[in-house]
C-alpha cells in the first residue's frame, strides 16, 4: 500500500523545490524512516547520498496525481553567481572528476554521472538511486567535479541538472549509452553511433502561435542494476502548467538500445495539444531540398525522413526539408503500427564532415504498445540555418483532448538504432532529388525506389507508377528500370500553377498492387 500522507510531503518538496525539502530535513531529522529490515546499504559512490527512505514504484504514479491537484510553480532556476551566465564551451569544461561516477566499479552493467547545472541548464533535477525498497538522494559534492579552475566555495547542495547514463566497453572503459538533461529531453545510441536525434517525454502546445509548453524531469528514482539483468529502470515525475505526469523509462543497450517507456498523465488544465513519443532532430539541407544553405558539405542533417506504418499496414516516407516558413503536416491515423525518424543514407561521401558524422546519427524508431486510438503523426518542420538547432519535430497527437482531472496511459518502445527492426517488405525509397524543371515555376523531381521485388521485375512496363499532385499538375513522368541494381527510378515535372504549395504523393504498383512504400512530399515555393 502506499502512503499517502508520504506521497502528499513528497509532492509538496517537488513543488517547494529540492532546498526546501532539504530545509525540512534539517529541522525534522526524524522525519527519514530507516531502511527496511535486511536492506543492504548501497556501495560508496563518488557522491554522497542521503538518508533512506522506502520506495515502491506505485507511489510515484501517487505523487504525480496528488501534485496534479496542487497549483503549479515553476522549478527554481537560481544559480550560484559563478555558474549564471556560463557559454557553451565554460560549461561543457566543467565534467565529473576520475571515479566519481556511480557504480563505475561495482561492475552492474551501468555507471551514472550526474551533470552539473548551468548554461541552458538550470532548473534542477532530484535524482534517487534506488535499492532494495529504499530511494535515497544523491547530494551534490562540489569536490568531485573538475571546473577547469580553482573550485567555486560554499556551493552548498545546488543539486545536479539530469543524468548520463554510461555502458561499458567491451576492452575497458564506458561509453555514454543515454543522456537525460533539459526539460524532458533525453537521449540515446545504439552500438557505436554518434549522439543525433532527442526525444521527450511529452510534447505540449508544440507550434502553437500562443507559444510552447516545456514540461520538465523535476525527479528521478533510478534503480540500482545487476550485471545479470542488463536492463535499466528509471522512474520520474514531469511537471507542467497543464500537465504532470509518472514515467517509467527501461534502458537495453545493445546494437540497438531499447528504451521501453510507460506514462500516466494527469490534467492541471484542459488540453488539446499535446505529443506522446515526441522526437526532434536536426535537418538543414538535404538532396531534395540542397539550395537551402550555401555550405562546402553536400548534405548536413542526422536524419533523412519519415517513417509511419499506419494502423491500415501501409507503409510511408516522408522525406524531411528545411522549408522557408514553418510546416505542420498531420498524417491522420487508427492505432498506428510504428513511426519514427530515420537515417537511411549511411554514406560519408554524401555528407564529407570529419566531425560531426552525419551518417553515423541513429534512427529513432517507435513502435507503440497497446491500443492508441484515433489521432495522428504530427510532422512540424521549422526553418533553420543552424545545425545546432533541432528544426525537425514529430510525435503523436491524440486526437481525443484531455479535459480538467483526466488521467489517460499510454506504452510505447523505442529502438535508437541503424536500422529499425520492423522494415517494410516492399521496394523503399533510397533517394530524393528536387532541382528546376523547364522554366522557372516548374519543379523537377527525381525519386527512385531500390529492393522489394525490383529485382525480379524483367520489364520497366510492368510496373505502374502511381502518381498523384494537388493542387497543380505534373508533367514528363519518365522511369528508368535497372535490374542490376534493383532500382527503379520515377523522373516528372511539377507545375504548381499559382499555387504556393502542393502535397506529392508516389507508389509503384504491379498487378494493381503496391510493390514500394508510398512517398509523399510537400513541395512550398
Amino acid at each position: 500500500m502506499v502512503d499517502r500522507r508520504e506521497v502528499l510531503q513528497f509532492a509538496i518538496g517537488l513543488v517547494a523545490g529540492p532546498a526546501a525539502a532539504r530545509a525540512d530535513e534539517a529541522a525534522n531529522p526524524q522525519a527519514s524512516p530507516a531502511p527496511p529490515a535486511g536492506a543492504a546499504p548501497e556501495p560508496a559512490p563518488g557522491f554522497p547520498l542521503a538518508e533512506p527512505t522506502p520506495f515502491n514504484p506505485a507511489m510515484v504514479t501517487e505523487m504525480a496525481r496528488s501534485l496534479a491537484k496542487q497549483p503549479y510553480k515553476a522549478l527554481a532556476a537560481d544559480l550560484p553567481d559563478a555558474f549564471k551566465g556560463l557559454t557553451y564551451d565554460q560549461y561543457v569544461a566543467i565534467h565529473l572528476r576520475p571515479g566519481g561516477a556511480l557504480w563505475a566499479k561495482d561492475n552492474v552493467g551501468f555507471a551514472l554521472e550526474p551533470l552539473h547545472r548551468g548554461f541552458a541548464f538550470s532548473p534542477p533535477m532530484q535524482i534517487n538511486i534506488v535499492a532494495d525498497g529504499a530511494a535515497r538522494r544523491v547530494i551534490y559534492e562540489a569536490a568531485l567535479f573538475d571546473f577547469g579552475k580553482p573550485a567555486p566555495v560554499n556551493l552548498g547542495d545546488i543539486g545536479f541538472s539530469g543524468f548520463r547514463v554510461l555502458a561499458p566497453l567491451e576492452h575497458g572503459g564506458f561509453f555514454e549509452l543515454a543522456t537525460f538533461q533539459g526539460a524532458s529531453f533525453f537521449r540515446a545510441v545504439g552500438h557505436g553511433q554518434e549522439p543525433g536525434a532527442m526525444a521527450r517525454a511529452l510534447s505540449i502546445k508544440t507550434a502553437d502561435p500562443a507559444g510552447e509548453e516545456f514540461p520538465a524531469i523535476r525527479a528521478v528514482w533510478i534503480e540500482r542494476p545487476t550485471l545479470a539483468g542488463n536492463a535499466l529502470t528509471v522512474y520520474a515525475i514531469i511537471d507542467s502548467e497543464s500537465v504532470t505526469g509518472a514515467y517509467r523509462f527501461t534502458l537495453r543497450p545493445g546494437d540497438a538500445t531499447i528504451i521501453d517507456t510507460e506514462c500516466t498523465l494527469f490534467a492541471r488544465a484542459a488540453l488539446e495539444n499535446f505529443g506522446i513519443a515526441t522526437m526532434s532532430a536536426t535537418h538543414v539541407t538535404g538532396a531534395i531540398d540542397k539550395t537551402r544553405l550555401d555550405d562546402l558539405r553536400p548534405q548536413i542533417g542526422e536524419i533523412d525522413g519519415l517513417q509511419i506504418l499506419t494502423g491500415r499496414g501501409e507503409w510511408l516516407w516522408r522525406p524531411v526539408s528545411n522549408p522557408a516558413t514553418l510546416q505542420i503536416s498531420s498524417f491522420i491515423d487508427d492505432n498506428p503500427r510504428g513511426f519514427g525518424f530515420l537515417q537511411r543514407d549511411r554514406n560519408f561521401d554524401h555528407f564529407q564532415d570529419d566531425d560531426q558524422h552525419w551518417e553515423n546519427r541513429p534512427s529513432l524508431w517507435i513502435e507503440p504498445i497497446g491500443d492508441w486510438a484515433a489521432g495522428a503523426v504530427q510532422l512540424i518542420e521549422i526553418p533553420s540555418e543552424s545545425e545546432v538547432n533541432d528544426n525537425i519535430i514529430a510525435y503523436w497527437r491524440p486526437k481525443q483532448p484531455l479535459n480538467v482531472g483526466a488521467e489517460i496511459s499510454f506504452a510505447y518502445r523505442q529502438f535508437w538504432c541503424r536500422v529499425p527492426p520492423e522494415r517494410p517488405p516492399l521496394a523503399t525509397v533510397a533517394l530524393s532529388r528536387s532541382g528546376r524543371g523547364a522554366s522557372a515555376k516548374r519543379r523537377r523531381f527525381l525519386v527512385e525506389f531500390s529492393g522489394g521485388a525490383l529485382g525480379q521485375i524483367k520489364d520497366a512496363s510492368d510496373i505502374a507508377p502511381k502518381l498523384n499532385v494537388a493542387p497543380g499538375s505534373f508533367f514528363l513522368l519518365r522511369t528508368l528500370l535497372s535490374k542490376e541494381s534493383a532500382t527503379f527510378r520515377v523522373l516528372f515535372e511539377l507545375d504548381p500553377g499559382n499555387e504556393a504549395y502542393s502535397e506529392l504523393r508516389l507508389v509503384l504498383e504491379s498487378q494493381g498492387k503496391p510493390i514500394s512504400e508510398t512517398w509523399i512530399y510537400r513541395w512550398t515555393a
